[in-house]
């Protein structure tokens, strides 16, 4: 029986190894990334006495631009945030000025939340950016998924190493926790609620938390999506922040 049980476990632990890790990163983007985007979503920043939430629309182009406006609550409605290439800027109605966040502004909050503007930032494909390796196969949010690390292939990453579980089914990514040079977690990603879009899948729910701060994080939460849609190219541009 221990024999049997062996060579099952070796057959399993063969199988899992003999896939190939970076066509498993090109699914993963492939399915994460698409030519054109449309969402509309809830931020909810969990915080000590009370929520607080923001409701935004998305424009997103590719892995390169994407046009956030704010459209409640009305203290935040209004704002917008556009970004071309690895460039980023934001438009205040309340001062009626447009900035330019870089440099180590791109660590900080986006409003209080566990998100970075840095994490918005994500410009680059993940087969681009990291050398992948399988670990093995677990279970995570109720998905088997296969057991990812990646490992930074550039200079300039906002995360040197990611360890990710990913979907077996659908190849999304379940969990990610996000390491830094030094070998630090700095933050874990959660994702739930799996929903198909135009032929791909996309986690609905995702659970941002900074392991460095109290708390239950940060909820990014999709009110609803279209993909593969005609966008302007007059949403992707400066002049539009101010309209």
């Amino acid at each position: 029986m221990k024999k049997l049980l062996s060579l099952v476990f070796a057959l399993i632990t063969s199988t899992i190894y003999a896939q190939d890790p970076v066509a498993m990163l090109k699914k993963i983007d492939d399915n994460m990334y698409s030519a054109t985007k449309i969402s509309t979503a809830k931020m909810i920043v969990h915080g000590k006495r009370k929520d607080k939430e923001i409701v935004s629309k998305g424009y997103s182009r590719g892995t390169t631009d994407s046009f956030t406006e704010y459209l409640s609550p009305a203290r935040e409605k209004g704002t917008k945030m556009l970004k071309l290439d690895d460039k980023l800027w934001i438009y205040s109605p309340s001062s009626d000025r447009t900035i330019q966040i870089s440099g180590h502004m791109l660590r900080q909050s986006v409003n209080g939340s566990d998100m970075s503007y840095e994490d918005m930032m994500q410009e680059r494909k993940l087969v681009d950016m990291y050398a992948p390796t399988i670990l093995g196969e677990e279970e995570m949010n109720g998905e088997l998924c296969y057991i990812l690390e990646l490992e930074a292939i550039v200079d300039d990453p906002a995360y040197q190493k990611i360890k990710m579980w990913v979907d077996k089914e659908h190849y999304v990514p379940m969990r990610q926790d996000l390491f830094a040079k030094s070998g630090q977690m700095l933050k874990t990603i959660n994702m739930e609620d799996i929903r198909p879009v135009n032929g791909k899948y996309y986690p609905f729910k995702m659970n941002y938390k900074d392991v460095l701060k109290d708390g239950k994080g940060t909820d990014f939460i999709i009110i609803e999506m279209e993909d593969n849609v005609p966008i302007s190219d007059n949403v992707f541009n400066k002049a539009n922040l101010k309209k």
